[in-house]
């Protein structure tokens, strides 16, 4: 499993999410010195910001895992990891809240790098190990989840704006790094031929309802992502209203979901779906997350919020994994799973 292929994408993985981390804890109090406004006027404001950029990433996904598909994995994650970049300085240099606006599009439109890691992973890894080989990628994802948001935090109590000029430097660092390390893992001959016009979200629901086995799995991604980033998009404001937490203290609780992470996904994904099949990996896993959002939408007490989290992240990162292993493994061709990836939560 830990082949020096693997290991490369994964350490990619792990430099881009430290930088998408870094500006995580301090974007809704930039938005919030921005837009000048209540603490609910800018929940309000940021929760349109989020949609701008789920919108775009609705939009432009499917195109994204298609080009996977098409011209490999490697120039795509490169392109996505080059853009994430210039979001992040579009971000840095903001002087309102309509650049705000423009970085998260530019965000929303280059945030492939998880699916595309993912898709780069299904191809390198058998059908029986693929759970296991995307909660690597979750595990990697976690292990950046740790070290950006404590960075984040820390920086933001400096500046607002240092996290997202450290976000930036790692971004293209890690262009550089994936230019000379990371190969390509999908052959020329496994490549898709679809025409790119075929590729954009209009053609993808057609792809998905001529598929009667893969649409309730991607109906249940739908609805498994929407939660979960409902959670993202509050999770800064609603914990300094609840908690009187600041950047250090939201900082720290993005780190702890990140540690969770790293066990969770990298220990004992593997295990449980072993043990429990991925169906009832999966129903028992977001039960758990449901159950904790229950509890975290009546508790004051920033120690129980604290807790929370770990169960919260045990459901979600066993679901996740599995769900996108049982997509992966329905009779999808090698030529179409950047395509599928890009459906998959993040």
């Amino acid at each position: 499993m830990l082949t020096p292929s693997t290991l490369i994408v994964l350490a990619t993985v792990v430099i881009n999410m430290t930088g998408v981390g870094l500006f995580w804890p301090i974007l809704p109090m930039l938005v919030q010195e921005l837009g000048g406004g209540t603490v609910s006027q800018t929940a309000a404001l940021y929760g349109a910001i989020s949609v701008v950029f789920a919108l775009m990433q609705f939009i432009f996904a499917p195109m994204m895992g298609a080009l996977s598909d098409r011209f490999g994995r490697r120039p795509v994650l490169l392109v996505a990891l080059a853009g994430m970049g210039f979001d992040s300085i579009l971000l840095a240099l903001a002087p309102s809240i309509a650049w705000v606006f423009a970085g998260r599009a530019l965000g929303g439109i280059f945030g492939a790098t998880f699916s595309v890691a993912n898709a780069y992973m299904a191809d390198i890894s058998k059908s029986e190990d693929r759970a296991a080989a995307f909660g690597l990628v979750g595990a990697a994802f976690g292990l950046g989840f740790i070290l950006g948001p404590l960075l984040g935090g820390v920086l933001g109590e400096i500046d607002l704006r240092l996290p997202a000029f450290a976000a930036a430097a790692l971004s293209f660092l890690n262009v550089v790094f994936g230019w000379f390390f990371l190969r390509e893992s999908l052959p020329e001959d496994s490549r898709s031929a679809t025409p790119m016009f075929k590729t954009n979200f209009i053609a993808s629901f057609n792809w998905l309802a001529a598929s009667p086995v893969i649409l309730p799995l991607a109906i249940a991604l739908l609805i498994a992502n929407t939660m979960q980033r409902g959670l993202e998009s509050i999770w800064v404001l609603f914990t300094g209203v609840q908690y009187g937490w600041g950047a250090r203290e939201a900082g720290i609780s993005l780190a702890v979901v990140g540690i969770s992470f790293v066990i969770v996904q990298g220990f004992l994904v593997r295990r449980i779906v072993a043990r429990l099949g991925e169906a009832a990996t999966i129903a028992a896993g977001f039960s758990l997350s449901a159950l904790m959002y229950l509890l975290l939408s009546v508790n004051e007490s920033g120690l129980v919020g604290f807790i929370g989290i770990v169960p919260h992240v045990i459901g979600w990162g066993v679901a996740g994994p599995a769900l996108q292993a049982l997509a992966a493994s329905q009779q999808v061709a090698a030529s179409q799973q950047g395509y599928l990836q890009e459906r998959s939560p993040r």
